[in-house]
């Protein structure tokens, strides 16, 4: 797990707790497909349920997949057809589709062709022909949903307005590489800016670089080597080089000027962590 999935995940986790379905419904996939945190079925289930409660339909239909699987929870048609029908009702066609093979299979409810055939007909009408039951929450959808990248920048910028700093320096950087978001690079170095205020090392490090090239703010290479200088004394370690590559284009002045507002910044790093 590397840290912008783990950062994801904790993100993902805040809104899930406090009772958000989608983000409920999306950490449950997280734990199915062990995204940004050990696959855990059970996990899964327990999330997928909180989400289907909350009436979300796609974790109804993958609720009823877990339980017609035993994925997490005791394997029980029942139950399965319960979710199947809750979530084809919402006009899920999908799970129209599979509850008229339930129907038609007599599987966790009555055997009724009538009842198939109907929910066949609705499940058509949508567009949906349908394919052989599958034998998990689809594979190919879920890890789709893990990658798509409108969904993962949605999810960081909820968690970088509520002040995440790891998820302000990671949405800085979907801004920069334009991953989920329009590419935009003075959105980027706003957000590298909220992160690197607060103390992000990495952050820092980033928010120099953009002041090296230009990028998103005007150039200004004293105020990069500050940055660089309080990444580095922050502990990030990739900064020495670009330290040592503009104390060859600066000046003796412009390096006491670097160093002055490195200490500047540094104060007011402090200041912002003491609130």
């Amino acid at each position: 797990m590397n840290g912008q999935e783990s950062e994801l995940f904790n993100a993902v986790r805040e809104n899930a707790e406090q009772g958000e379905d989608k983000a409920q419904w999306f950490l449950g996939l997280m734990y199915y497909f062990g995204n940004g945190v050990p696959k855990n079925y059970v996990e899964a289930a327990k999330w997928h349920r909180k989400a289907a409660e909350q009436g979300h339909a796609e974790a109804q239909y993958n609720l009823a997949i877990m339980y017609r699987k035993g994925e997490g929870v005791p394997q029980d048609y029942v139950e399965a057809a319960k979710w199947m029908q809750k979530a084809a009702e919402q006009g899920h066609a999908k799970a129209q589709y599979r509850l008229g093979e339930l129907y038609r299979k007599g599987e966790g409810v009555a055997k009724d062709e009538i009842e198939s055939a109907k929910w066949f007909r609705k499940a058509a009408k949508q567009g949906y022909a349908g394919k052989q039951f599958e034998l998990g929450i689809p594979y190919a959808e879920g890890k789709r949903m893990m990658k798509d990248s409108v969904e993962v920048a949605k999810w960081y910028r909820k968690a970088a307005e509520q002040g995440r700093i790891a998820s302000q320096f990671h949405f800085g950087g979907l801004y920069a590489k334009g991953e989920g978001v329009a590419k935009d690079e003075i959105e980027s170095a706003k957000w590298m800016r909220k992160a690197a205020e607060q103390g992000h090392a990495a952050a820092q490090d980033a928010l120099g670089i953009r002041y090296a090239k230009g990028e998103g703010v005007a150039k200004d290479e004293v105020e990069a080597y500050a940055w660089v200088l309080l990444a580095k004394a922050n502990g990030h370690e990739d900064s020495r080089e670009k330290i040592s590559s503009l104390e060859k284009r600066l000046t003796a002045e412009q390096i006491e000027k670097g160093q002055a507002r490195a200490a500047e910044l540094h104060h007011l790093q402090e200041e912002q962590s003491a609130k």
